[in-house]
């Protein structure tokens, strides 16, 4: 291929050859601006279109409630009556090491528990407003972490993985499926007080294509950070965004495709589209002053109405057909759930922030006929010891502890799997991380050992090469 000569001050210069890659690389000038390009003249279309799923799913959309710190699995949905029996005497069972090796006595749990619902299922008294809802739960009893320690456990409870860089499992679901609203992003984080140990890594993109990375939205005000219009006119942002336009096709037209800044043209465009869809959104004046006072937003609390706005934000992004919610904890409570000493004041002030919330968002969503698509995840990053650290706190415990789900196509008022008599470790239907990722992807429709993307020389996945789908806990 020839090429002409380039002007220059030295007439010895001679340009190199360019490579039939290189010639392809500049002549493409990226499909990111090329989108950017079509929405200047009122023609963009979603680049995250809706992908088809490998069968028929059982939810369309997910909200995963956070539980930061790691609720104590004994004290919430797995009652130890020999426990109770045994307070205060020392612990009967091999001790593994702990976090902070403090070790005291057996300790009881310090509320009692009632049978719920039709079904029966065992809630405690921190959870009073969500026993109305027993029947919808699917309670798993027998949930394990590889880790210990909060920010590597959260990156295994996000990611699949105990380090940082891997893509959570928001950003897999929205990669594997697309997203059903154009004008907002498919996996959103609604932040309620707390960002997890491990930070914002927890809903990274990893090496997936930067699109698929969690949007971290405010639960109140403007929901996102910068997309507010600035200019006066329809006219003004145009030329603005015209300007970036052209800066970013001269830069893509000498580089080559570029995952970042595709990803940022892209961005540009669905914030352009935002600056309609957000405000409406975020507005819960919309919502009756009887939808509100069931979430708790008129609560004394603090705690109840962060978390309460963020579950109903939560309902309204579903709604919109956006593919993966997360809510985060609630800041405010202590130290999150993470008792290491006064465990009945930290749970306590913990489980009034979210009960609430939580039991008006299972109604609200079953009365709008959303539960049914609408899978509902409740976890935190492990459990904790059924021993005391010191006197009256718990230390952290990855062997052995509870989830539950609802909605999106699993069994309601049941429990699944055990843990010894104690609550210690795990010892029937013991399950992994990886098998709770299998079971996500799989109620959405997806075959999680096919959704695959070429990384380092070979297929990653978010279960990688673990994972068995719980077809036991599926309606």
């Amino acid at each position: 291929m020839s090429e002409q000569p380039r002007r220059s001050a030295c007439r010895a210069f001679q340009p190199a050859p360019i490579s039939r890659r290189g010639w392809l690389a500049q002549s493409a000038n990226g499909f990111g601006a090329v989108a950017l390009a079509g929405l200047m003249t009122g023609r963009g279309q979603a680049l995250a279109a809706t992908q088809k799923p490998h069968f028929t799913p059982r939810a369309k959309s997910v909200i995963f409630l956070y539980m930061d710190g790691g609720p104590s699995q004994v004290d919430t949905f797995d009652p130890k009556p020999l426990l109770t029996r045994e307070n205060g005497n020392p612990f009967k069972m091999k001790i593994q090491p702990t976090q902070f090796d403090n070790i005291g006595a057996s300790l009881g749990s310090p509320w009692k528990f009632e049978n719920s619902g039709q079904s029966g299922l065992p809630i405690s008294d921190l959870f009073p407003r969500l026993r109305s809802r027993a029947d919808d739960l699917c309670v798993i009893r027998s949930m394990t972490s590889d880790f210990s320690e909060h920010t590597n456990a959260n990156y295994f409870l996000h990611t699949g993985h105990g380090l940082q860089g891997r893509p959570s499992m928001g950003a897999w679901a929205t990669y594997g499926l697309g997203s059903e609203n154009e004008n907002l992003p498919g996996f959103v984080v609604v932040n309620a007080g707390l960002i997890p140990p491990g930070g914002l890594d927890c809903f990274s993109n990893g090496f997936l294509p930067a699109t698929y990375q969690g949007s971290v939205f405010r639960r109140e005000g403007t929901p996102v950070a910068n997309v507010d219009r600035a200019d006066p006119t329809d006219a003004a942002q145009r030329r603005k965004l015209q300007l970036i336009e052209r800066l970013d096709r001269s830069l893509l037209e000498r580089t080559g495709k570029q995952d970042a800044l595709e990803s940022a043209i892209a961005n540009y465009e669905l914030a352009f589209r935002m600056q309609t869809a957000a405000p409406e959104l975020a507005d819960l004046s919309q919502e009756t002053q009887e939808t509100q006072e069931r979430y708790g937003l008129n609560d004394s609390w603090p705690g109840t109405k962060a978390f309460g706005q963020s579950c109903l934000l939560a309902r309204r992004l579903v709604e919109r057909g956006v593919r993966f919610v997360q809510v985060t904890s609630p800041a405010g409570n202590g130290d999150r759930w993470d008792q290491h000493n006064d465990l009945k004041d930290g749970h306590e002030k913990n489980s009034h922030s979210v009960d609430q919330p939580i039991a008006a968002l299972l109604t609200d969503l079953k009365e709008r006929g959303l539960l049914d698509e609408t899978l509902v995840l409740w976890a935190g990053e492990f459990g904790r010891t059924p021993f005391a650290q010191g006197s009256n706190g718990r230390d952290h415990n990855p062997f052995g502890y509870t989830v539950w789900m609802a909605g999106g196509g699993v069994k309601g008022g049941v429990t699944y799997g055990s843990t010894d008599e104690y609550g210690y470790h795990a010892i029937e239907n013991k399950l992994e991380m990886h098998d709770l990722h299998a079971t996500l992807l799989h109620l959405l429709g997806i075959e999680h050992t096919q959704l695959t993307f070429r990384f380092g020389g070979r297929d990653m996945r978010l279960t990688d090469v673990f994972g068995n789908v719980i077809h036991d806990i599926i309606a």
